[in-house]
């Protein structure tokens, strides 16, 4: 398949990567350029969109309508592709981009993937696809590349978004939860790594507390998912819970707690540096 590809970080590098490897033609563009093993790189999105599908994994709602709305790209594909939007974006502006599709006659499937770089790397995303069936149909040939299973979210794309949104929101709930278990147990004589061993081995095996509870135990936070994307998503948390009229007092004390963590300088840390303001009492260590 003749493939774009708009945004190259970390995640999107790898995923264009498996693209190319996988026996795909895949044309790139990148706001700050760079070059990917077998991808060719174009000098504009325009030409990105000249394609069969075109994946965008830029970093928020903001920069997708910068790059892929404004400059009437929608409009300008002439080749009718479907775009698949793999960022984690608003649900609200999900809705917004079924509609832009729409009067453009493009198909649109929403994507957001769940796997740090790592993951991606080794074509291993969980994939939340969503949008109507016979148009996700058309580009799970390239979303089975990059994801090692691809989630059935339902026909409205918009419910991947939120689908997304609500794990990003409950990574950062077992972030806090682990740093306050570590303020009892510590503060009563156990290693934070023994009583990590004991809650892997036990009751919470997941690749998040497996993950998180590695950093926290060893204090060093070395990004694989920035704390300035966390705040963002959890800001598109607490959008939509007032977008269904809901207060949710869990995802209020992350999203402050993470807005502390960015204002204390360590937004290109790993989100889970938030970890250490509970620990230290409100203080950076």
């Amino acid at each position: 398949m003749d493939i774009g590809f708009i945004g190259l970080g970390a995640m999107g590098r790898a995923m264009a990567r498996n693209l190319a490897a996988g026996g795909h033609a895949v044309k790139a563009w990148n706001r700050s350029g760079g070059a990917v093993e077998g991808v060719d790189m174009v000098t504009s999105p325009a030409e990105a969109f000249q394609a069969d599908a075109v994946m965008t994994m830029l970093s928020d709602d903001d920069a997708i309508r910068s790059v892929v709305l404004d400059p009437g790209l929608l409009h300008a594909a002439s080749r009718g592709p479907v775009h698949v939007v793999c960022s984690t974006i608003s649900v609200a502006f999900a809705r917004e981009l079924v509609a832009a599709h729409t009067a453009a006659g493009l198909g649109f499937v929403s994507a957001p993937v769940l796997g740090r770089p790592d993951v991606a790397a080794r074509g291993e995303l969980n994939v939340l696809a969503g949008g109507p069936p016979g148009v996700v149909d058309k580009v799970r040939p390239i979303l089975e590349v990059i994801g090692g299973r691809i989630w059935d979210m339902g026909p409205e794309a918009p419910t991947a978004n939120a689908a997304k949104i609500a794990c990003n929101m409950m990574i950062t709930m077992a972030i806090e939860a682990m740093a306050e278990a570590v303020v009892l147990t510590e503060a009563n004589g156990l290693a934070r790594d023994h009583f990590f061993e004991l809650i892997l081995g036990t009751l919470f095996g997941s690749r998040s507390y497996q993950v998180y509870s590695a950093n926290i135990a060893a204090g060093t936070y070395e990004p694989g998912f920035k704390a300035t994307l966390g705040f963002k998503d959890l800001r598109l948390a607490m959008a939509a819970a007032e977008q269904v009229g809901r207060h949710l007092p869990m995802l209020e004390a992350v999203h402050r707690r993470m807005a502390e963590t960015v204002q204390a300088g360590l937004g290109e840390r790993d989100w889970s540096a938030m970890a250490e303001f509970t620990i230290n009492g409100g203080r950076q260590s």
